[in-house]
């Protein structure tokens, strides 16, 4: 049920994008849609050279996927949750390095040190949805944080009950490699699409913004409003995204590891638009956790790094002032200033 409702939610937002992009360009694209990272993925780009570009880019993808699943059983991270060390591909420590960054930035709401945490939850394939007891939660929070990991280009080693999991930030990291490469292949006019990561490269071939829709969160056939943007990731995070009900309780998936319980944050959804893929993926996470009033403080100090979408609880919308004029809705959203 779980993957279920992801693909219904990626579904949404191809057939809108599609729409969009075929509805102002007069050429098709060559795609390609795939199965990688828990989620299906669509690779769709313009050029003499797409056919091409678009197979490194899904090659990178897959490749990606192999080294840092948690559940893959040859990755680099099932081996090091499994043998607590490992010596790290670049690819691999480039990642750890950047969650570092967006830990220490964050004040720890984004880690990924979670997968304790996910596990006791049951928030893998493997596992059954649960709701654990708190003397689990308690002893799971004991090996979480990044003082329990040692990191170098060398070697990365974690604490004994320590198990890391890149998955909030591992598609953004594989988006922005994969934009590399079409790049590298001359393509100026692609989108890329991870589950809930879009990636625009470039513009349109007509040179206008692409579109890119922003899922209601309470009816994903339903849209709360568009961004135009170019060249620029574009990451939603949100409790819809994957959860289970348990005696009349939703509990989602984006835990925040100072609790050990599913974040209670004010938001239904976060969406950032920022170049940097691996970081709109981190930050995505990181200020669904933290809630709005601490996201706008946030976002006062780093405004050049990212801008960001919220909607709240009561499905109130506020948008960044660096976004403000790229965000179509049909309510007026509520404008957070630098």
């Amino acid at each position: 049920m779980k993957r279920l409702r992801l693909l219904k939610i990626f579904s949404v937002f191809l057939v809108l994008l599609v729409l969009c992009c075929l509805a102002s360009c007069g050429t098709q694209p060559y795609s390609s849609e795939f199965f990688a990272m828990d989620t299906v993925m669509t690779v769709s780009a313009y050029g003499k050279n797409s056919q091409q570009a678009v197979g490194s880019a899904q090659e990178e993808i897959c490749r990606l996927d192999g080294l840092f699943s948690v559940e893959k059983t040859e990755s680099e991270i099932y081996e090091l949750n499994s043998n607590k060390t490992i010596a790290p591909s670049e690819d691999t420590y480039r990642v750890f390095k950047k969650a570092k960054e967006i830990y220490n930035m964050t004040d720890g709401a984004f880690d990924i040190t979670v997968e304790p945490l996910e596990k006791a939850w049951g928030f893998y394939s493997s596992l059954e949805n649960r709701v654990p007891a708190q003397q689990e939660i308690d002893l799971a929070l004991e090996h979480t944080g990044f003082d329990k990991l040692n990191i170098s280009e060398e070697k990365v080693a974690v604490n004994n009950d320590c198990a890391v999991d890149l998955g909030g930030i591992a598609k953004g990291y594989a988006s922005g490699k994969a934009t590399e490469i079409l790049k590298e292949n001359g393509v100026t006019s692609a989108l890329i699409s991870l589950g809930g990561n879009v990636r625009a490269v470039g513009a349109k071939p007509d040179g206008s913004p692409w579109i890119i829709a922003i899922a209601n969160p309470d009816d994903n056939a339903e849209t709360s409003g568009t961004l135009s943007v170019k060249d620029r990731a574009v990451v939603t995070s949100g409790g819809y995204q994957r959860y289970f009900e348990e005696n009349g309780q939703i509990y989602h998936h984006i835990i925040d590891t100072k609790t050990g319980y599913p974040a209670k944050s004010g938001l239904k959804s976060v969406t950032i638009v920022s170049g940097d893929d691996t970081l709109a993926d981190g930050l995505s996470t990181a200020l669904f956790v933290m809630g709005l009033e601490k996201s706008a403080e946030f976002y006062r100090g780093n405004s050049g790094l990212f801008g960001a979408v919220f909607i709240t609880d009561e499905n109130e919308i506020y948008v960044t002032e660096n976004l403000k004029n790229s965000l179509s809705s049909s309510q007026t959203p509520k404008v957070i200033l630098a």
